[in-house]
């Protein structure tokens, strides 16, 4: 489980397996979600609260911008380099365009909640525990 960097205690995931894998940042179990993009409320295994992380909306704007500017450009390329008909477009874009978009958001999502946990990050304005 462990990637065997110094900085991650033993059994709990390295972020970028957490990230890729949606593993517990605890524990390491495969929970992290409860659908595409939706976190689960909690970790099935040793019962961490997913729920007191902020996870938000930020991954999403990003993402958004991003995949667009590399769909945009990638479209245009294929325009000038062989000029396909628009249903080519249709095809290789709107899936190319919600794959990345999905696959984007469970990464970053993870990938925050658990940079917010190993850094015992809040929410401004409430009490640490």
């Amino acid at each position: 489980m462990n990637s065997g960097s110094p900085d991650t205690p033993k059994g709990r995931p390295a972020l970028s397996e957490a990230a890729l894998f949606g593993l517990c940042p605890e524990c390491g179990g495969r929970t992290l979600f409860a659908g595409w993009i939706k976190l689960a409320p909690r970790c099935r295994v040793c019962s961490l609260d997913y729920d007191q992380f902020n996870v938000g909306d930020g991954p999403a704007a990003f993402l958004t911008l991003l995949i667009g500017a590399l769909v945009v450009g990638l479209a245009a390329w294929l325009v000038i380099a062989v000029d396909p008909p628009w249903w080519v477009h249709v095809l290789l874009w709107v899936p190319l365009s919600i794959g990345l978009t999905i696959g984007g958001l469970r990464v970053a999502k993870a990938a925050l909640l658990t940079s917010e946990y190993r850094n015992s990050a809040r929410e401004a304005g409430t009490k640490d525990l």
